[in-house]
């Protein structure tokens, strides 16, 4: 059916609402970005928290201001098919050759998805996300800063780099900086030859997270080039540069899918995103815009790239994830694509008590904080739609009759109302049965490491189990299951008490009252599952985990508002 010419009318000014709409979401994300600087140069890391979840929850506000306002222009009139496919129409060429097009579309999408409460895909009024052109496109170069590095006074380039990067708080030893980052390059790249670096460029925009600022960019030899990120702090008296990543595999960490979100005001995404991936060439458009604060286009090229793939691999089924069945969630995967779906169950098997509610209370509170490192990212998706062949029927039949709330049958296909987006890693109680001695000894340490890490910023995962633990393939430990996952403040660390006689010591139950809220360091290796050698290693190596004095006084520490530095590389990469 043709819009009428009143409802072309109406259509032309629903795509500039929402033009509009996206625009303002725009620019107020740019303006609690650009407030990371003067959190850094004023050590406000209290205040960087709070700008870092209200940047989180400024989409679907934005996105709810302007619902609001077409509910208005629209003035009772009910929305159509027709009118929304003119409106369509004219916000393609509203938009059209705007180098961050793509996030305008996806802008657009969460509306028209809202307000006519789109289950799967709707392809007359929405953009398909496989329709969308991709960043990798986008031709435009981002803005940045080139510099020539002298072959016989190399320091003399860095000292102008960080010149063009001043604060308000001068740096402290600038030429000592400068020359540290000379050093540090060449002896990193000195397989490169005698001289190995010959210029460095680097974004102009600063990226901010946590404590530190970073200057990422790529350093170039005569023949190749390298990532490089050079990380500053500011301890009170001056910054200075603490470390330089010039290896793929740790500015990859940085940019990883288990750190919090960076602060980057970025006049446009998609040409940063094209550079980010030149210098990452293995990590995917989604996590890139992901980790730039850009969650929901995060979203979108997840799916475009899933299931373009989904597509191509037409004859390959959707099968339960390796790895013990879980409790709450039942995960699935496609072999051939890193990424697993969590859906959650009708029921849960005793112990678990927490309602489906609960559940996703967690998952949400997972989206805000700052997950160090050690907590992987998981996107929630609605209205999913797969063709019902294309599930496994072992697969296909726990999901009918124990994920009833969660999956329909429509026709030929499973519409799936939320499920839980998270990158594919190999269990951790799987790779200890797989890997060398020297192999699982580093994975025991780095899942204990990952405790105290979460620990340290008021994250305790609840149920330590090893299967709630994954392992990445630069052999880094993250936790991936949040169903029991709380505050370390909320929790009262106790000491096992001791029985007064032989009746109790022989009680089969504890003789004691147990809150909900309890936690006994003392007996966390009985919940652990470590073999008894790994075990023995861990309590070496951070003996604090089993110390209820060591969990109350980071309690103690968090309630003056003291949260230990958790600094995102190895000790190995600072400079001298």
């Amino acid at each position: 059916m043709n819009a009428t010419a009143a409802e072309l009318a109406l259509a032309e000014d629903i795509a500039r609402c929402i033009a509009q709409g996206f625009e303002q979401y725009h620019q107020d994300f740019a303006t609690l970005s650009r407030r990371a600087r003067d959190r850094f140069q004023m050590r406000d890391w209290a205040g960087a928290k709070t700008d870092a979840v209200e940047r989180i929850e400024l989409y679907d506000v934005c996105v709810s201001q302007c619902r609001t306002q077409l509910e208005q222009r629209l003035a009772g009139v009910a929305p159509t098919h027709a009118l929304w496919q003119a409106a369509k129409a004219r916000f393609d060429v509203l938009i059209s050759g705007r180098i961050d097009g793509e996030l305008y579309k996806t802008f657009y999408n969460t509306l028209t998805r809202r307000l006519f409460r789109t289950h799967g895909v709707d392809d007359s009024i929405e953009f398909m996300a496989l329709d969308i052109e991709p960043s990798d496109a986008i031709t435009h170069p981002v803005a940045r800063h080139v510099y020539a590095v002298s072959e016989s006074r190399p320091a003399d380039a860095f000292s102008r780099l960080l010149a063009d990067f001043a604060f308000d708080v001068p740096y402290r030893h600038q030429l000592r900086c400068a020359a540290a980052i000379a050093v540090r390059l060449q002896d990193d790249l000195a397989h490169w030859g005698a001289y190995p670096v010959r210029a460095i460029e680097l974004l102009q925009t600063v990226f901010y997270r946590e404590r530190r600022a970073y200057l990422a960019g790529r350093v170039f030899g005569e023949h190749r080039f390298s990532p490089c990120v050079i990380a500053l702090v500011n301890e009170g008296d001056g910054i200075r540069v603490e470390a330089v990543l010039s290896r793929r595999r740790d500015v990859a960490h940085l940019f990883g899918v288990s750190r919090s979100y960076f602060q980057a005001d970025l006049p446009t995404v998609g040409d940063a995103v094209v550079f980010l991936r030149s210098i990452l060439p293995g990590k995917p458009v989604d996590e890139i815009y992901t980790v730039l604060g850009r969650a929901k286009q995060g979203k979108t090229e997840r799916y475009r790239t899933f299931f373009t793939h989904f597509q191509q691999h037409e004859n390959e089924r959707l099968v339960h994830a390796e790895g013990t069945p879980g409790m709450v969630m039942t995960v699935f995967t496609l072999p051939s694509y890193p990424l697993v779906f969590k859906l959650i169950r009708d029921r849960f098997a005793w112990p678990k008590t927490m309602s489906r509610q609960d559940v996703e209370e967690k998952y949400a509170l997972v989206f805000n904080l700052d997950r160090i490192g050690r907590l992987l990212d998981a996107q929630p998706y609605r209205y999913l739609r797969f063709p019902l062949s294309r599930f496994s029927p072992e697969l296909l039949d726990e999901l009918i009759n124990q994920c009833s709330q969660s999956v329909r049958i429509e026709d030929q296909d499973v519409v799936i109302s939320l499920c839980y987006v998270q990158r594919r890693f190999r269990p951790l109680n799987l790779y200890l049965r797989e890997q060398g001695a020297e192999a699982t000894r580093a994975a025991a340490l780095d899942y204990a490491q990952a405790i105290r890490d979460m620990a340290c910023n008021n994250i305790f995962p609840g149920d330590m189990l090893l299967k709630n633990f994954g392992v990445s393939r630069h052999g880094r430990a993250v936790f991936y299951d949040y169903d029991e996952l709380c505050l370390v403040t909320d929790c009262n660390f106790r000491a096992w008490p001791q029985p007064r006689s032989e009746e109790e010591a022989m009680a089969s139950e504890p003789w004691f009252h147990v809150a909900s809220n309890d936690v006994f360091p003392e007996r966390f290796a009985l919940f652990m599952g470590l073999p008894g050698p790994l075990l023995e290693l861990v309590r070496e190596k951070h003996g604090e985990l089993f110390d209820p004095a060591w969990w109350q006084g980071l309690q103690q520490g968090f309630a003056r508002g003291e949260f230990p530095d958790t600094p995102p590389y190895p000790r190995a990469l600072r400079v001298a």
